[in-house]
This record gives structure tokens, sequence and C-alpha cells, in this order.
């Protein structure tokens, strides 16, 4: 047992007693810890030390750190950004942005359950920064996924022994709060078939008839944007569908630059057969992009791009994204998300029967009920068939 001293008496006269453990290495560095104890009694100093020896030699023992909540945050997402996309990590530090201004300078381990849930409440309540007022209510759904990251991130700090336990375990988004915002929240639903029908016919003119088509088959707007001509794009022989592959995104990382990348998972790289329609509309495009190249001659920057504008320089999410919203607005429609187009096809393409199984591989998911459960939302207007089954039913 390591030796206990009695200090001089303090300028209270108080008598102290202390002693240097030593709590084994830094796991990150790989140095050598030592701990001082100083307590009143020398009985009080020798329990301290069996105590913090036993939890040493158990693998329990978490040692005195004066790390804060923002500096671990950034301990964090260096780590994380070895296994997840740059585009991911992005997103991370933007939903970190709130809490490491509320929280960030606490000591990791002086922070308590009642720190996060009280950041939790005042996120819901004045959190929002865009989309609307600055100060007004953010969203529940949204306020759930950050928390979601602040957990994952303090688990690292249990399991790397920074802390003794995840007091973000148990906070939750209170039940008055979800509730109030289930009462305020205009939630845009996705187009109904007749909507997206409408808005096809009054978009075949359009340059981007073929680009905004593929969304409406289902394409996540970063997918469309990925598409290669000669890489991915076959046209149907006599007799046969053509096909896309889709091996390759390009997304932008905060509105700010495109990155281009491999598809989030295995199952996202996948061979779409294509419809005639969707055949067609590929053909004249590449037509009038060869025309387009001819009639711009030196200027026209050539990519092996499938969305791409007059110029032939490669358009990104957030392009594509406006040029339908103002299509939207001339045919006077609702405006809603590109990427809602998806669930739009997928609950169209679940409504008339395709199996669970092969709607999960066209949209590029791994799990079957987690696509019905996240794109596949029923509306009044899909349940026309159940009613005159109940009429059937009722004997009329």
């Amino acid at each position: 047992m390591p030796e206990v001293k009695k200090l001089p008496p303090d300028a209270k006269g108080r008598t102290r007693y202390r002693a240097v453990v030593d709590i084994g290495n830094d796991p990150a560095t790989g140095k050598r810890r030592q701990l001082t104890i100083t307590k009143p009694t020398a009985k009080e100093v020798k329990a301290e030390i069996s105590r913090l020896a036993h939890q040493r030699d158990t693998g329990a023992l978490v040692a005195p750190s004066k790390i804060t909540l923002n500096e671990w945050l950034d301990e964090w997402l260096e780590r994380k950004a070895r296994y997840v996309e740059v585009t991911t990590i992005e997103k991370y530090r933007t939903m970190f942005v709130s809490l490491r201004e509320d929280l960030g300078e606490a000591r990791l381990q002086e922070l308590t359950e009642d720190d996060v849930q009280g950041y939790v409440d005042r996120l819901v309540s004045t959190g929002r920064r865009r989309g609307g007022k600055t100060g007004t209510r953010l969203s529940v759904a949204w306020v759930e996924s950050i928390l979601v990251r602040v957990r994952e991130a303090l688990d690292q700090a249990v399991i790397r022994k920074v802390v003794t336990a995840n007091v973000a375990a148990q906070v939750r988004v209170s039940l008055a709060d979800k509730k109030q915002d289930r009462a305020e929240r205009t939630r845009e639903k996705p187009w109904t078939v007749a909507e997206v029908q409408t808005f096809i016919r009054g978009i075949a003119d359009d340059r981007l008839f073929a680009p905004l088509l593929l969304s409406l088959m289902g394409l996540r707007p970063a997918e469309v944007c990925g598409l290669q001509w000669e890489r991915d794009v076959t046209s149907g022989a006599e007799g046969a569908l053509g096909q896309i592959a889709l091996t390759t995104t390009r997304t932008m990382v905060g509105n700010a630059y495109t990155v281009e990348k491999s598809t989030k998972t295995l199952a996202g790289e996948r061979t779409l057969p294509l419809p005639p329609l969707m055949d067609k509309a590929l053909r004249s495009y590449k037509a009038r992009q060869a025309a387009e190249r001819l009639a711009a001659g030196e200027a026209y920057a050539a990519s092996p791009y499938v969305a791409v504008d007059e110029l032939g320089a490669p358009l990104n999410t957030r392009a594509l994204r406006e040029h339908a919203y103002r299509l939207m607005k001339r045919l006077k429609l609702r405006q809603v998300r590109l990427y809602d187009a998806r669930h739009s096809c997928l609950k169209a393409l679940a409504v008339a029967g395709v199996p669970d199984i092969v709607l999960a591989a066209w949209a590029g998911h791994t799990n079957a009920s987690f696509t019905k459960k996240q794109y596949v939302h029923i509306g009044v207007e899909d349940m026309a068939e159940a009613a005159a089954a109940w009429e059937k039913f009722a004997g009329a």
C-alpha cells in the first residue's frame, strides 16, 4: 500500500493526510497515471486507496479527468470519421452546434442527467436557427435525432472509461412537447399518384425531364446526380428492358461543395430495369445533349454524367431540387421535397402489390420492413379498395 503522509496543519489548523496512488497506464497514451488522495484522516485515505485498487484490478476504475464535453465531442467525431461518410460527419457536426454552445464547456465527469434534460427541453422550445423564426420551437424528430448522437458519443466515453455512466441514457423529449409538436407542425405529405402523373405530363418537354423522371422512379437525388452514361446506363435491345446500375452518388456537403462517393450501403449498389417510358426519356435526353454539345462547340465542358446543364457541367442535388421546385410552382402543384418523390414511388409500388423483398431491393434497402415502415404511408386515396370490400361485406 502507498505511504500515507501527514501534512502540516493548514491555515485553519486542520490536519490532513495524503497518499499518491498508481492507477495504471493511460489507455490512449500508454503513460503511467497517478492520483493524489487527500483526506482528513489516515483511515479515510487508506479506505480510498483500497477502493481505487479494487476498481483498478477489476477494470472498473475511472480516473478523474478535466476533459470537457467539447473536447470529448472532438475526439468522438475524429474516431467516428473512420467509419462513416464525410457527409455524415458534417451532419453530426451540425447536430452538435447547439450542444456545444449550451453545455460544451462543462467537464464531462461533472455533466448530469438534469443538465442534458434541460438542454433537450430548451432545444425543443427555442432551438430553431433556420427554416423559420430564430428561437422558436424545433421539431421533435430533429431533437430526437440529435439525442441519439449524444447518447452514442457518451456511450463511447463510458467504454473508454472517461465517465462511469451515460447521463443521457434516460433523457427523453417530454410527452407534452411531443403532443404540442404533433398539434402545431404541418407535415407535408408526398404526392398522390394523381399529382405525380400531373407533374410528369407537365414536364414532358422540359430539358431535365429524364433526370426528374428518375427521381419519380424512386432514385435518391444523389443517385440521379451520380449516374454516368457509359458506365451505368444500358438501353434496351429489341424486346428487352434497359438497365441502370447505381454504384456512385454525388451529394452536397453542407450546401458548400459536392463529393462523389460509393453508395451508402452495399444494398444501395443495385441494378434496376428501365421501364420503356424511362428508357425512351433517357434516349431523347442523350440525343439532346449531343445537339447541345455540337451547338456549344469548345464552350461545352464534356462530362460522363447523365444530369448536366446546357454546357455539360454536372448538376448537383441543389440545382436539381431548385429546378424541380420551379416546375412545381409553374404547374401549381404542392411543393414537396424532391426526395419525397421516392416515397410516392415506393408507396405506389407497394399498393400495386410489388412483393416486399422486391420493394426493398428497388429502394436499395437491406430490410423490407424498414422500407414499408419509413416510405409506405397509406392515405385515404389508397383505401378505395378497402371501402369497396367493406361495401361487399355489408351486403350493399
